[in-house]
């Protein structure tokens, strides 16, 4: 008896799941015991069980009832073992005990299961920086890095905070923040994140984002706030239980008082135990939120899926979430005499000193296909709302708007091309060559490659898509024709964006709204459901939505959607299920078919069952 003692107090000293796995073993064990007649202590080994499992049940059940009257289902559990033991049935109080352990062990390893993705966020948050002082270089804690400051960043490294690359050339794993499986390569003037990993090249940086405000800090507030317990299908179940704590105490008594056989009582409330009822549903919601992470959302809480299960309406935002966000060049235009390369070389050898973000495009258009260096711009002059001057190898280069051409005299048929992608809602760069018109660029934000067939997969989910943006009507018509949206509002202002979503819920369409932009975050907040763009989003949309898309690929969109549905109809199956095994089992056990041991053993096997059935949701995929 000593080194029994001494081995539970041993126990006892361990933490968490740890020291529950090895209660459950020893207690499975000693039930087996029991079961078996094996008797080599003076007590019946199910006493092992009652201790190490039961009284653990029993204190919280007298907390939750002395502190917040909460009737659950650990006070049905709690009677059901006492009563148990009252007329010595040892072994069903034991078995009782260890199979409701076994099952609150099976919530906890699916839900530690289901966050562990996520988890790996805290511990990938760098702790330290190398911090520079002119040449020297000291390494510092991360959280007393400040703006402006600079850094240097080793091979092997985290990058300890968010900033810009000022020297050197490397390549940084992204897969934290954006799952990208090939590292992406970085120079100066590239931004970079904390907790991504510098795989190669050292390199100096300026922080720009710091403590809480980084981006690895912001994605981790994220996940601690996701919390399965705030979804109304879970209150439900919490409501249902309690009722089942009264109605299982009628009948008990009822059935004592007419049959007079104690054990009847007794099993019923060991069958009425509500406990497939309660844990099932929030390890559903567990469950959906860790498959939903590994497809890049982050799930604020729970509820936010089953809001979603019943959405009918998609609004999207077009920049940033539709498409990149980013200009490019889709079309060069040139005037007689003058080749598509040609008038792309000058216009970017011009731009290349351009802060502009139309210039900046062109010139990376031409690096990605140009096979020679860009020429040297000399006597380079910005126009301000007009574009730029150059001269390039001797000639005099204009790009900008057709109004800097005309007031500076240049002569020359402009391309009929020009005409047709302003009318497609282009943006045009217009060059002039020693004052004659050479051709002309346009540009445009390009859609996403999966946005389209996301579009089509989400109607045939039966889920209408529609675009809400306050870019102009042209523009807007243009990238819904590429992705095959036909309810399109242009020019919305905030306000606007509310109006729409008001308008649709007031016609029982409960709309989700994906944006990105600081414009987008009441229409997040309306929303039935808000999803923000986590890469590119704003901080404030982030912190608006119920949901951020970590890594800005909307392809996922109906995926997630198909899962909360899939996630509600296995509560409600869950739900379903318990709740009829358990009236089968009570009707068993007032005719007295059942005793309290095999009761326990039908009631319990059918909670694993649903706990399994949760536990598929991590896998789910969509067909």
């Amino acid at each position: 008896m000593k080194r029994w003692m001494e081995g539970l107090e041993a126990l006892l000293e361990l933490g968490g799941m740890k020291r529950d796995i090895w209660f459950l073993v020893l207690s499975g064990i000693a039930v087996a015991g029991s079961l078996l007649g094996v008797d080599p202590l003076p007590f019946d080994l199910a006493w092992v069980a009652i201790v190490l499992c039961g009284l653990p049940i029993i204190g919280e059940a007298v907390v939750g009832l002395v502190t917040r009257f909460d009737i659950k289902a650990d006070v049905l559990v709690s009677m059901a073992l006492i009563a148990s033991v009252s007329i010595g049935e040892i072994f069903a109080a034991g078995e009782v005990a260890f199979i409701m352990q076994l099952g609150a062990l099976l919530e906890e390893l699916t839900v530690a299961r289901a966050r562990a993705g996520i988890e790996k966020l805290v511990r990938l948050t760098p702790q330290t920086a190398r911090l520079l002082d002119g040449e020297q270089e000291r390494l510092v804690p991360v959280e007393q890095v400040q703006v402006g400051q600079r850094l240097r960043v080793l091979p092997g490294e985290s990058v300890p905070v968010d900033g810009v690359i000022r020297s050197g050339q490397t390549s940084i794993n992204q897969a934290v923040m954006t799952g990208e499986s090939l590292p992406v390569d970085k120079g100066p003037g590239d931004e970079v994140f904390s907790g991504t990993v510098n795989q190669f090249g050292a390199f100096e940086m300026e922080a720009s984002r710091v403590g809480e405000d980084s981006s690895i800090q912001r994605m981790i507030r994220l996940v601690q706030s996701a919390d399965a317990g705030k979804a109304k299908i879970v209150g439900i179940a919490d409501r249902w239980a309690t009722w089942i704590v009264v109605i299982a105490l009628s009948a008990a008594a009822i059935t004592w008082l007419v049959t007079g056989e104690i054990i009847r009582a007794v099993t019923i409330l060991v069958v009425f135990c509500p406990c497939a009822l309660v844990l099932a549903t929030p390890t559903a919601v567990m469950a959906a939120i860790g498959n939903a992470t590994r497809h890049g959302f982050l799930v604020r809480e729970g509820d936010a899926l089953e809001r979603l299960a019943g959405v009918t309406t998609v609004a999207f935002d077009k920049t940033g979430t539709l498409t990149y966000g980013t200009p490019e060049v889709v079309a060069v235009a040139t005037a007689s005499g003058y080749t598509r390369e040609e008038v792309l070389r000058l216009a970017a050898a011009a731009e290349q000193l351009s802060e502009h973000p139309l210039g900046k495009a062109v010139t990376a258009c031409f690096r990605r296909e140009g096979r020679e260096p860009l020429p040297r711009a000399e006597d380079f002059t910005m126009v301000p709302g007009g574009g730029v001057r150059a001269r390039i190898q001797g000639r005099d280069v204009l790009a900008g708007k057709e109004a800097l051409l005309r007031k500076n005299g240049v002569e020359g048929v402009l391309p009929p091309e020009a005409e047709q992608a302003a009318a497609r809602g282009c943006t045009l760069i217009y060059v002039a060559v020693d004052g004659a018109v050479a051709g002309c660029l346009a540009l445009a934000d390009t859609v996403r490659s999966h946005s389209a067939a996301m579009v089509e997969d989400l109607s045939a989910l039966g889920v209408e898509p529609v675009l809400l943006t306050g870019d102009h009507q042209q523009a807007a018509e243009a990238i819904a024709a590429q992705v095959s949206i036909r309810e399109v509002r242009a020019g919305c202002l905030p306000e606007d964006k509310l109006a729409a979503i008001d308008q649709y819920q007031a016609r029982n369409q409960p709309v989700c709204m994906i944006g990105d932009g600081v414009n987008d975050a009441p229409a997040l907040k309306r929303a039935a459901v808000g999803i923000a763009m986590g890469g590119v989003g704003s901080d404030i949309a982030v912190d608006a939505a119920d949901i951020a898309l970590v890594d800005d690929e909307v392809k996922e969109l109906p995926h997630l959607i198909a899962l909360s549905r899939r996630m509600m109809k296995t509560i409600r199956w869950n739900m379903a299920f318990s709740m009829a095994l358990n009236f089968l089992a009570i009707v068993l056990a007032i005719r007295g078919t059942l005793n309290p041991v095999v009761g326990a053993l039908v009631h319990n096997a059918g909670s694993v069952l649903v706990i399994t059935n949760a536990a598929f949701l991590l896998r789910w995929k969509k067909k």
